[in-house]
């Protein structure tokens, strides 16, 4: 069994809010697996995040983040439960730093969900071919190369759908996994649940001046 560390009991109490206690034992009865921890503490209800997931939230901020001196623009909207939580400086603090990421990393998506299948589809031919032209993998069946792929999906959503994104102040942990800290110490359910990107002169096709032709004519 691996070790139970005070720095993987303090990394699940932060992803669930549950007791420092209470994760030590599912970690222990999960054998040091966290994801398996999370799992337990869930279905012995402890898990913060995961009871308040279903709550309604109807209230929350939305807030806006300006950078590189005005080139680039975010609005982001959470919500959560209460009034009271969202002018608080905690919920603010995320709202601006959510914000932040989301003008520092571009995501295209807000979760999994919202990613079109023939995005996916795409991404998946490519890895097949990238698979395929690898000796290595030279007599491997469709099937266990399908499963190879679906792995390395992973990493396109941590490029591209923000929940899965390294949080840019902390890369230690996903913008998800920051969400569920707050739900833990905020006691609240909280959704991220749009947002907004623009970045100055995006999507304007550019004149490209022929500086020799200009010359010319000013010569001619």
């Amino acid at each position: 069994m691996s070790e139970v560390t005070a720095s993987a009991v303090k990394s699940l109490r932060e992803k669930t809010g549950a007791g420092m206690i209470d994760c030590k034992n599912a970690l222990v009865e999960a054998g040091g697996d966290e994801a398996a921890a999370v799992e337990i503490l869930r279905k012995k209800g402890m898990a913060t995040a995961g009871k308040k997931a279903g709550r309604v939230t109807a209230e929350g901020a939305v807030g806006s983040y300006i950078h590189m001196g005005g080139k680039v623009g975010v609005m982001v909207e959470i919500n959560c439960e209460s009034d009271f939580v969202s002018r608080g400086e905690e919920f603010q603090q995320l709202v601006r730093d959510v914000a932040m990421h989301v003008a520092a990393a571009d995501p295209r998506y807000l979760k999994r969900e919202e990613v079109p299948s023939d995005i996916l589809d795409k991404e998946r031919e490519i890895l097949m071919d990238q698979l395929k032209n690898d000796p290595k993998n030279s007599g491997k069946p469709d099937e266990v190369l399908g499963k190879i792929i679906e792995g390395r999906l992973n990493k396109y959503y941590e490029e591209n759908v923000l929940l899965d994104q390294p949080f840019v102040k902390d890369p230690s942990k996903t913008v998800g996994e920051l969400v569920a800290e707050k739900i833990g110490s905020i006691k609240e359910n909280i959704t991220v649940r749009r947002f907004t990107r623009y970045k100055m002169g995006e999507g304007i096709e550019k004149k490209a001046d022929d500086f020799a032709a200009e010359v010319a004519s000013m010569v001619g």
